[in-house]
C-alpha cells in the first residue's frame, strides 16, 4: 500500500536481535471523531500516549479531535492530558507529553457542517507543513453507525478521503457493524463507496488482545497441540464471555440489541474462527482472513433452533453481598422488553477437521464472575486399566485459553493422588502472562491503532467476515422474534438460565464453571 514501506521503520534504540514489536509508525495523523465519548477518553487517547511513550510513534505524528464542544486547541490538549494521566498504562513522562502535545489540534463542528470539514481539511494540511505528517491521515469514527454515512460523505466531499500518490487515507470504524445482514451490507456499501476496501479498518478490540493472538502461537508453534486439534480427539468446544456487571446506564444502546448481537456476532464468532481455522500459509492479512472466512462459511445451524439456543434476562437480587436491580428494573428500560442479557448457541462446523464436534457459545451479564475463555475439551480416555473406577470418576482433559482476566492458558489432566490407593484426580498446569513475562501486555487499542498507522490489517475483519457472522446469527434472532416468548429469568451471580444447562444436557454435557 502507498506509504506502507516508509512506515516500516525500526526503532534504532532496540537491539536488532529483539523480536518483540519494534516497528514505529511513519509520519501520520489520527483524526478522532467522537472525542468526548468514553471510548476516546478511556481507551483511544491513552493508547496514543502509550504508543508514544513506548517509542512507537514518530516525532511527525499528530492527533486531531473533532466534536461539537466549543474548545480551543489548548482546551483539547488539557482534555487529552487529563485522560492520559487517569487512564494511560505507562507512567507519565513530561518529555514524551511535550513532544506529543505539540501535534494536538481540535476542530469544532457538527457532522452536517461542511464548513467544519473544510476547516478539518485546512488543519490536516497545516499539519503536513508544520508537523511533517506528509499527507497520511487516518479517520477514527468513534461515533454511532447511523452517523457513518454523513461523516464519510463529508470526508469525500471535502477532499479528505482521497490520497495523493505516495500518501494514504484510512478510516477506522467500531462495532457494531450493523444489526443484521442487510444493515451490515448497507453499512459496508456506504463506507466502501468512499474508501477502498483495503483502507477500511473494522476494529474488534478483542482481536488486539495478547491472549487472542496467542491462540495462533499455541496451535501452530507447538507440536503438542495441533495433532489433537480435531474431531478424532476433541469432544466439544466451549467459548464463554461472562460479565459480573449489569447494564447500568446503557439502556439507550443495549435495549433492542441484546447479548447475541452485542458480543456473539463479533467477539465470540471471531474466537471460534481462530480456534477452528486451518493453518494459514503466512500471517499476512489476506491469508489469515481467508482461513477465518472458510470456517465461518462452513458453520451449519441446527435444524431445531429452539433446543439448540437459550436466552435469559437477569432478575434482581443479591450478588456479592450487594442488592442489585433486575434488567427490567434498570433505569430507562421498557418493563416489557424482550431483549436478552444472556444468550447461548450450539453451532457445528462442517469440515473434515471438526465434523461431529459441537461448538457451544455463551455470553451474559450478571453472571458468576468476569471471564472470557475458550475451552477445548477432549474425549474421555478408554477406561481399560482402571476398571475399579467409573467413567465419571475421570474428568475430561481440556486446554483452556483465558482471554481475560488473568490472561494465559491451563491444561487439565488426570493425576494419581498421593497414597497407597490408585486414585486419580483432575489437576491443572497453568501458564499466566503475568508470571512468565516481565513485560506487561499492551492494551488492545495500542496494537490496533499502530496497525492502522502501519497499514497492516491482519487483525481487522473485512466485510465478508462481518456478513458471514450475520448469516450465522440472523436465523437465531429471527426465530426468537417469531417465537414471541420472553427470555427466561436467572438470578444475579448465577451462570445463566436453566434452559442453557438443558441445551448441553441434551447432548450429555455440562457447562464449565470457570
Amino acid at each position: 500500500m502507498p506509504g506502507t514501506e516508509s512506515a516500516r521503520r525500526v526503532n534504532p534504540l532496540r537491539d536488532p536481535r529483539d523480536r518483540r514489536l519494534n516497528r514505529i509508525a511513519g509520519p501520520s495523523s489520527l483524526v478522532l471523531f467522537g472525542v468526548t465519548g468514553d471510548l476516546s477518553r478511556k481507551k483511544l487517547m491513552p493508547a496514543v500516549y502509550d504508543l508514544a511513550n513506548r517509542g512507537l510513534l514518530p516525532p511527525s505524528f499528530a492527533l486531531v479531535g473533532f466534536a461539537r464542544r466549543p474548545w480551543t486547541d489548548e482546551d483539547f490538549v488539557a482534555e487529552v492530558k487529563a485522560s492520559v494521566q487517569q487512564y494511560a498504562r505507562t507512567p507519565f513522562n513530561e518529555d514524551v507529553w511535550t513532544q506529543l502535545s505539540g501535534g494536538i489540534r481540535f476542530v469544532q463542528g457538527e457532522f452536517g457542517d461542511s464548513e467544519a470539514f473544510a476547516q478539518l481539511k485546512q488543519t490536516v494540511e497545516e499539519l503536513d507543513e508544520q508537523r511533517g505528517t506528509q499527507g497520511n491521515h487516518a479517520f477514527y469514527l468513534s461515533i454511532p453507525p447511523k452517523d457513518f454515512e454523513q461523516v464519510c460523505q463529508q470526508l469525500s466531499a471535502n477532499g479528505l478521503a482521497q490520497a495523493e500518490p505516495g500518501t494514504w487515507r484510512r478510516v477506522v470504524i467500531e462495532k457494531p457493524f450493523g444489526h443484521d445482514l442487510e444493515s451490515a451490507r448497507e453499512l459496508n456499501n456506504i463506507v466502501e463507496s468512499v474508501f477502498p476496501p483495503d483502507s477500511v479498518f473494522r476494529i474488534d478490540h478483542y482481536l488486539g488482545k495478547e491472549t487472542v493472538q496467542n491462540i495462533l502461537a499455541l496451535r501452530f508453534a507447538n507440536q503438542m497441540f495441533e495433532p489433537l486439534w480435531n474431531a478424532n480427539f476433541v469432544d466439544h468446544v466451549q467459548i464463554t464471555m461472562a460479565e459480573d456487571i449489569g447494564i447500568g446506564g446503557r439502556a439507550g444502546y443495549y435495549d433492542g440489541v441484546g447479548a447475541a448481537r452485542d458480543v456473539i456476532q463479533n467477539h465470540l464468532l471471531q474466537l471460534l474462527a481462530l480456534t477452528a481455522m486451518e493453518e494459514p500459509i503466512s500471517f499476512n492479512a489476506e491469508d489469515l482472513r481467508t482461513e477465518k472466512e472458510k470456517v465461518l462459511a462452513a458453520v451449519r445451524l441446527p435444524e431445531d433452533l429452539s433446543t439448540h439456543s437459550a436466552r435469559g434476562q437477569y432478575a434482581g437480587g443479591w450478588q456479592g453481598g450487594e442488592k442489585v436491580k433486575g434488567y427490567l428494573e434498570e433505569e430507562g428500560f421498557n418493563p416489557d422488553s424482550t431483549t436478552e442479557t444472556y444468550a447461548a448457541l450450539r453451532l457445528d462446523i462442517h469440515t473434515r477437521r471438526w465434523a461431529g464436534v459441537p461448538f457451544y457459545l455463551r455470553a451474559g451479564k450478571r453472571l458468576g464472575r468476569r471471564v472470557t475463555e475458550i475451552a477445548v475439551v477432549l474425549k474421555r480416555a478408554p477406561n481399560l486399566l482402571f476398571r475399579d473406577h467409573n467413567d465419571e470418576d475421570f474428568g475430561q482433559n481440556a486446554v483452556v485459553i483465558r482471554v481475560q482476566p488473568d490472561e494465559g492458558a491451563t491444561i487439565r489432566f488426570g493425576s494419581k493422588v498421593p497414597g497407597t490407593q490408585m486414585e486419580v484426580r483432575d489437576v491443572t498446569m497453568d501458564f499466566g502472562y503475568g508470571h512468565a513475562f516481565t513485560e506487561s501486555s499492551p492494551e488492545a487499542y495500542e496494537r490496533l491503532i499502530l496497525d492502522v498507522l502501519l497499514g497492516e490489517p491482519p487483525l481487522f475483519p473485512r466485510h465478508q467476515e462481518v456478513e458471514l457472522s450475520w448469516k450465522i446469527l440472523d436465523p437465531f434472532e429471527e426465530y426468537w422474534a417469531r417465537s414471541g416468548t420472553k427470555p427466561e429469568t436467572y438470578s444475579p451471580g448465577s451462570w445463566g438460565p436453566a434452559s442453557a444447562d438443558e441445551l448441553l444436557a441434551r447432548d450429555g454435557r455440562t457447562w464449565r464453571r470457570p
